[in-house]
């Protein structure tokens, strides 16, 4: 039963159908306000979020987290068009300041696992 359950995840997804990560119910609900993308998974601690424009869904698997899981093997980079202001609006969601390296600041999800916060490019 439960391969056809993911089966249904898998529905609308490309080539790559699914970004698996470490992280909690909370974390998918994190970064789908702060994406704007719709949680199109939500079944115990695990949640996938997808654009509406299709293609890949992230999903987060729930605990037990991994133990290198606020290593962050892989760091989301957002660029915005207004930093300070996402950086507030990201903060408000459930973010919490680390540093500001530069042009950069770094942020860290509400699991730990950290990701930056860049402008445009010049």
């Amino acid at each position: 039963m439960r391969y056809r359950t993911r089966q249904r995840l898998s529905r609308g997804c490309g080539l790559l159908g699914e970004l698996a990560c470490d992280g909690t119910r909370a974390v998918g609900l994190f970064w789908s306000a702060a994406l704007g993308w719709p949680l199109v998974w939500d079944l115990g601690q695990e949640t996938a979020i997808q654009s509406p424009a299709g293609g890949t869904k992230i999903a987060w698997g729930g605990p037990p987290l991994g133990p290198n899981h606020a290593q962050g093997h892989q760091v989301l980079e957002l660029i915005a068009t207004d930093q300070a202001a996402q950086v507030e609006r990201l903060l408000g969601l459930g973010a919490s300041w680390v540093d500001t390296r530069g042009a950069t600041v770094i942020l860290t999800d509400p699991d730990g696992a950290p990701f930056q916060v860049t402008g445009p490019p010049a």
